[in-house]
């Protein structure tokens, strides 16, 4: 079968190697949502401890769900691995095992999405706890909600992947657009192991009142 041919944008540095100006646009792209992540992981700690009012975990209120949040993250680090399979799967030319591992790689983030969405309705409806309550609600949901809006977006653009490679659109020659996706993907997760170690770990070790009594 003939695959569809992409010509990369590359350019050549002084030690004689190219450089595909769509990975040099990801890695940059990343940067600055890297420094987005560092002001919202900031705001959520500086506010810790300062709701005069709650519901916020602890002192009686509620305790957040450490379980299964830990459950939620070992899913989104695996899928990090099934993503590394499928790229590696598509270097090979292994179509069948690429779009399996990518199919792995999207069940995994929506699985996650779901369970974010349940954590969400859980400590809105039966907790009371929503954006507007008070400052915990609101750094806790805009963090959390960004990173998922993330996750969300990421889900999308494997679906997009997945669908082109129909057509034979990526190959060993042509695996960057899937590379790209990748580095979005591993990003994401590598973002929400920081985000449940501030959120849900490090916050008994500031304010011992506040979270999981």
């Amino acid at each position: 079968m003939e695959h569809a041919s992409t010509h990369a944008v590359t350019t050549e540095t002084e030690g004689g190697w190219t450089l595909d100006m769509r990975k040099l646009g990801i890695w940059i792209f990343l940067s600055s949502e890297n420094m987005l992540f560092i002001a919202l992981i900031g705001a959520f700690l500086v506010n810790l401890g300062r709701a005069e009012t709650g519901p916020y975990p602890g002192n009686g209120h509620f305790t957040l769900n450490l379980p299964l949040t830990a459950f939620n993250t070992f899913v989104l680090l695996t899928s990090s691995f099934s993503m590394v399979k499928a790229y590696d799967a598509i270097t090979r030319n292994d179509q069948g095992r690429f779009r399996m591992w990518l199919l792995t790689t999207i069940v995994f983030g929506a699985f996650f999405l779901s369970v974010q969405g349940i954590e969400y309705y859980k400590l809105a409806v039966e907790e009371g706890l929503t954006p507007t309550v008070n400052q915990f609600g609101t750094t806790f949901y805009i963090l959390t909600g960004i990173h998922g809006a993330h996750v969300l977006v990421g889900v999308l653009w494997l679906i997009g992947v997945m669908l082109f490679s129909y057509g034979d659109r990526f190959n060993a020659e042509n695996a960057v657009p899937v590379d790209m996706a990748a580095l979005y993907w591993h990003f994401v997760d590598l973002v929400w192991v920081f985000i449940f170690m501030f959120v849900y770990l490090v916050p008994p070790i500031l304010h011992p009142n506040v979270v999981h009594p």
